[in-house]
């Protein structure tokens, strides 16, 4: 896969592509369909597939108190496109010139004079164009007049454990995160959800307790709610997931744990903790630490006690030890 930053690179690209445009974030079911939906014409018409995201999102270009939270950092959004554009990524980074063409200027000052494209592959939702004014139905008109033929993929549906139907979207899944609902999260996204961070030096608290702890910086990411969580854990030195550090790194169970500092100190700081189950953390230290979320175990509270906050450290161990085990179980063909 090759990844294309500079507009000046965009001449390798083959005319007659299959594009897809969006933000991609998460990289979720939806976004998904479109992608295998992509590649398939792609390999049907014998073109290349060329997939188009931003880096920052839009809206944090032109809006930037709007913007919304990240769900996929550009290292692990590259990570997860690899697996389904196989041909080209662009990453458009904060083009402001680009973002307030108007929509019938993007395609032909933009679309048709760079890719022109043969089939452009786009969600039922999709916007574009200075103020959004372009959507589906303006692409598909624009299509027959310039030459190409926009493919609309229905949106993905799930039920949530109540019993209701939902459209996927990244929003739904920043909401999902937000409330600690990180199993339905899972679902929409199709895997478990991950943090990317930089791992810090913590306060030693944990390992005075016996459960010593690897501490992630706060990411520039939507950080689930505060609770304690069943999960597993990635170190390395790279914080490229595409790189050999971090895509050799072994995937180690671990209880994680977010929140504020209630039962010792008076003052509050987030603290983004995991603690790896059943091997030292002190072996593990390297640079970067990605947390994969699979449940959410309990809320945070404060304890009376240290010795009431080990007990039940220990008890938040053992049930991570049943989770990921039952979970791992399930990921076994």
């Amino acid at each position: 896969m090759k990844v294309l930053k500079s507009l000046s690179e965009f001449g390798r690209i083959r005319k007659g592509c299959v594009l897809t445009i969006g933000n991609f974030d998460g990289v979720h079911v939806g976004h998904r369909e479109i992608l295998r939906t992509a590649r398939a014409l792609a390999e049907d018409h014998d073109a290349e597939m060329v997939v188009m995201t931003f880096e920052p999102h839009p809206v944090a270009v032109l809006h930037p108190e709007k913007a919304p939270g990240v769900l996929t950092p550009l290292p692990l959004k590259l990570d997860l496109l690899r697996d389904y554009a196989d041909g080209c990524v662009i990453v458009l980074e904060d083009n402001r010139e680009l973002l307030q063409l108007s929509p019938e200027n993007f395609v032909e000052q933009f679309l048709m004079a760079t890719f022109a494209p043969r089939f452009i592959v786009e969600g039922h939702d999709f916007h574009f164009g200075a103020r959004r004014a372009g959507d589906i139905e303006t692409l598909g008109a624009f299509g027959r007049q310039k030459g190409f033929e926009v493919v609309v993929v229905p949106p993905k549906q799930m039920t949530l454990p109540m019993g209701e139907t939902i459209r996927v979207s990244s929003t739904v899944i920043r909401y999902m995160l937000e409330s600690g609902h990180v199993a339905d999260a899972a679902v929409a996204l199709s895997r478990p959800y991950r943090l990317l961070g930089p791992i810090v030096s913590g306060r030693g608290r944990g390992r005075q307790l016996g459960f010593p702890t690897l501490n992630m910086a706060r990411p520039e990411q939507v950080i689930p709610a505060e609770g304690v969580y069943a999960g597993f854990v990635e170190v390395a030195d790279d914080p490229d997931p595409g790189a050999p550090g971090l895509s050799k790194a072994e995937r180690l169970p671990a209880a994680f744990s977010i929140g504020e500092i209630r039962t010792f100190e008076e003052r509050h700081p987030l603290l983004i903790e995991a603690h790896v189950l059943d091997e030292p953390a002190g072996g593990l230290a390297r640079k970067w630490m990605v947390m994969e979320f699979v449940r959410h175990l309990r809320p945070q509270h404060k304890f009376t006690s240290p010795d009431e906050l080990v007990a039940q450290i220990g008890r938040d161990c053992d049930q991570a030890r049943a989770v990921l085990k039952e979970f791992i179980q399930g990921e076994t063909p």
